[in-house]
């Protein structure tokens, strides 16, 4: 068994009997959350700029803001760096060739300009100098997040709601209430194990959502089996939780103890072959 450090939670998929032969691996478990504190979030309240300056600095190909060096051809049309190279050094606007003018006063206005995070309509109330504003919209909070099912790659982004709605209703995943889960995996011949990865539930305790993530794979010529625990939420609201994970097979029960991770890291970047330090992790006989 392996299990990724600082995320828990086993699940398996249904067995369609109880009854099992001899040569079968019968894994149960059982994985607990337990909150630590809760965290609002707040900010600061900000009044907005109600010029539309900033519009000039939006890039006529890509739209997104332009930051130095903002080029420009000679009659004055302006497009960000990266899309010069797009355009193979013609004017989108007039077919002008750029050549290497800088627009310097557009820098100059950028210089002095305060706007809001382009996610203020997801909740943040700050602004920004121009230049301050991408370094904090890499961090922000209220940022979306990334569809956290690990079966496939899925582009879905929003925020938590949206996304439990999106995991239900498109990924039909399971849906669990409650703090404890319990379940049982069984494989009939431990020897084959299908390269599988299943999120099979999404579990909702502490007003708060979790998922649930297991995953079978050969690994040479063992059978490896993972689990994890991922927080529907950032790190610094992860850490007011914990959780423990028991797993039992073959006479033999093995105990995790951790903190869950946020779904900002993608499962891809959960170490798949570290074993938990012995801090966490206590191993007895049944």
């Amino acid at each position: 068994m392996i299990m990724a450090p600082g995320s828990p939670f086993m699940d398996v998929p249904e067995s369609p009997s109880e009854e099992t032969d001899a040569d079968s691996t019968i894994l149960d478990t059982e994985a607990v959350v337990s909150s630590k504190a809760t965290l609002p979030v707040s900010g600061k309240s900000a009044t907005y700029p109600t010029s539309s300056v900033h519009e000039l600095l939006e890039c006529p190909v890509c739209t997104n803001s332009m930051y130095p060096p903002i080029h420009q051809c000679p009659n004055g049309h302006t497009l960000c760096s990266t899309c010069k190279l797009r355009v193979h050094n013609r004017c989108p606007t007039c077919r002008y060739e750029l050549g290497n003018i800088r627009c310097l006063a557009l820098e100059k206005v950028a210089e002095s300009l305060e706007l809001p995070c382009r996610y203020q309509n997801l909740g943040c109330p700050d602004i920004f100098p121009y230049y301050s504003k991408l370094e904090h919209e890499a961090q922000c909070v209220f940022r979306p997040y990334n569809c956290p099912y690990a079966g496939s790659e899925c582009s879905a982004t929003g925020d938590i709601a949206t996304l439990v709605a999106h995991l239900r209703d498109d990924h039909k995943v399971d849906m669990h209430n409650g703090c404890t889960f319990n379940h049982r995996y069984v494989k009939s011949n431990p020897q084959e194990v299908e390269n599988a990865t299943w999120m099979l539930t999404v579990f909702n305790c502490f007003g708060q959502h979790f998922c649930l993530h297991f995953e079978a794979f050969q690994l040479g010529m063992a059978p490896v089996y993972m689990a994890f625990l991922r927080f529907m939420g950032d790190d610094n609201e992860a850490k007011n939780f914990s959780y423990s994970l028991e797993v039992g097979a073959n006479g033999r029960k093995l105990v995790w103890q951790g903190v869950p991770r946020s779904i900002r890291d993608s499962h891809k970047k959960i170490p798949r072959f570290e074993r938990p330090s012995n801090q966490g992790m206590v191993d007895t006989e049944s």
